[in-house]
């Protein structure tokens, strides 16, 4: 004992580590960490938001530039009927949801405005849902894959009420050339609003973020007569260059949403891109159940969790490596 007591005392002496010291956390421990609780439910998310994309030429990423109307078969995507009250209106790449209550309906995300038409006002039809019944688009944030079709919806659906986080609004309006036009200035979502449509209602969560005034949402839908509680991740993508403190209020925003979901108890995720909650496969397996069948959404709260933890890890890992350089 005495031995042992010496040998400890004497590496300490020499600058070594107290066991009791936790060891500093590195860009691999981070990403060790985000891969385990991604698991395959959400390894979309872990790709999207713990690899960095290669550098084109001139040092963007790939991918980086403009964009014009890309050939419609390489994003259209049928509508589908995921739960008694939930409807897929998306695009292969990108979400728009429809959630149908006692008095009207509630659309989620706009999409690119080539896309809005087809998509979001065909979908409903094609589903026979009377888009004129529609009260209010939410939309997570101001960027155009999500509200390219906020104008073009506010036109065409009357009385219809756009709703947007505050600092999302403010950009929308000081625009000079929004993509798909400029919608009139309408509803400020709040932290904790709800909005109903008579038995059907979305909580809104404000996370700042993805964009300042970026939105999630808390809501139940029914799934064969039964309760399936959502929460919803308006904004999750984050750039591989910024700085500490856009992280910072990222990752405290995740954290936020978080443990509202938990507290929710939700047992289902979605987003608003199709490549972190797998939305266009699991909507038509949804759609093309058998009886008895389990809601391919439907995940439990332990893997809810698992996917903030895979946000919260990546973005952890983007802050390490944005520091170092």
């Amino acid at each position: 004992m005495l031995r042992a007591s010496l040998t400890i005392s004497i590496f300490l002496a020499a600058g070594g580590p107290s066991p009791a010291q936790p060891q500093a956390r590195t860009v691999d421990s981070y990403i060790g960490a985000a891969k385990a609780a991604a698991g395959t439910e959400w390894a979309g998310t872990f790709l999207r938001l713990c690899i960095p994309p290669p550098a084109a030429a001139g040092g963007a990423p790939a991918g980086a530039g403009g964009r014009g109307t890309p050939p419609r078969e390489t994003w259209y995507a049928e509508p589908a009927k995921v739960a008694d009250n939930l409807y897929f209106l998306g695009t292969k790449i990108h979400s728009a949801w429809a959630i149908t209550g006692s008095q009207g309906i509630i659309v989620i995300e706009a999409l690119f405005d080539y896309a809005a038409k087809d998509e979001i006002l065909g979908g409903l039809k094609k589903l026979g849902l009377d888009a004129n019944k529609v009260k209010y688009v939410i939309l997570s944030h101001a960027h155009a894959d999500h509200d390219g079709g906020a104008k073009l919806l506010q036109d065409a659906i009357p009385g219809v009420h756009l709703v947007y986080g505050a600092e999302d609004w403010e950009a929308v309006d000081k625009s000079a050339n929004h993509q798909g036009g400029k919608p009139k200035h309408d509803v400020v979502g709040d932290d904790g609003m709800t909005i109903s449509v008579g038995d059907a209602s979305v909580r809104i969560v404000t996370m700042p973020g993805h964009t300042p005034g970026t939105l999630s949402y808390l809501f139940e839908v029914r799934d064969n007569g039964k309760p399936l509680r959502v929460a919803y991740v308006g904004g999750t993508a984050i750039p591989f260059n910024s700085d500490a403190g856009f992280y910072d209020r990222y990752i405290a925003s995740s954290k936020k949403m978080a443990k509202a979901a938990a507290d929710y108890g939700a047992t289902a995720l979605l987003s608003n891109h199709t490549e972190f909650d797998n939305a266009f496969f699991k909507a038509h397996t949804a759609a093309d159940r058998k009886p008895g069948e389990a809601n391919p959404f439907e995940v439990g709260a332990p893997a809810v969790a698992r996917y903030f933890s895979v946000v919260e890890n990546c973005a952890e890992a983007s802050k390490l490596r944005a520091s170092a350089k």
